[in-house]
């Protein structure tokens, strides 16, 4: 299996991006990961991770159609890749079978 460089924010970022479809942009990512997270989160994190993936390939943007709402700004709208399907698909692989293990053996509480 291929080594992937895909930090744990940026996979969470990656999994709202997919969830959000047509809707993710900037500010819809970032109520979806704090909702889903429980914390607040800056704008710039999060636009720097999607510039980030967007440079190693995991995800592609287009602008979106200018909108009275928001001043005539156009929203930056994310898709992933097929490449970012195929890494999540390792990483949730390999978390699966991590789990699995643990939960054979039993998880220690400290």
């Amino acid at each position: 299996m291929k080594k992937t460089k895909l930090g744990e924010f940026e996979e969470l970022v990656l999994l709202s991006v997919i969830v959000l479809k047509e809707d993710a942009y900037g500010v819809e990512i970032k109520k979806e990961l704090e909702k889903r997270m429980e914390e607040q989160l800056s704008v710039g994190s999060i636009q720097s991770a999607l510039k980030r993936m967007e440079e190693k390939g995991f995800l592609t943007s287009e602008f979106g159609e200018a909108t009275q709402k928001r001043g005539g700004k156009r929203k930056r709208i994310y898709n992933a890749t097929p490449y970012a399907h195929k890494i999540l698909s390792e990483i949730k692989s390999i978390r699966e079978e991590f789990w699995t293990q643990i939960t054979a053996e039993g998880l220690k509480t400290i």
